[in-house]
């Protein structure tokens, strides 16, 4: 019983911890060299910031940047 709720805590934490990660990895960074900017915007529905979407052709990785409005 204990070893289940031990489980259950440790993946809570772990998933809060990488939840969207990704998305956050390059806040408010220069666009690295090789990255392509797509018409791809996001719109934060709370804050209204929009993030550019950035592509690398070779990679597939995507780079996101908050524009400045």
């Amino acid at each position: 019983m204990f070893t289940i709720i031990g489980v259950i805590i440790v993946l809570a934490v772990l998933s809060w911890i990488i939840w969207d990660k990704r998305y956050k990895e390059y806040d408010n960074t220069d666009v690295p060299a090789g990255f392509v900017r797509t018409d791809e915007v996001n719109v934060d529905p709370v804050s209204g910031k929009k993030t550019r979407v950035y592509y690398h052709p070779h990679t597939g990785e995507r780079f996101y940047k908050k524009e400045n409005d």
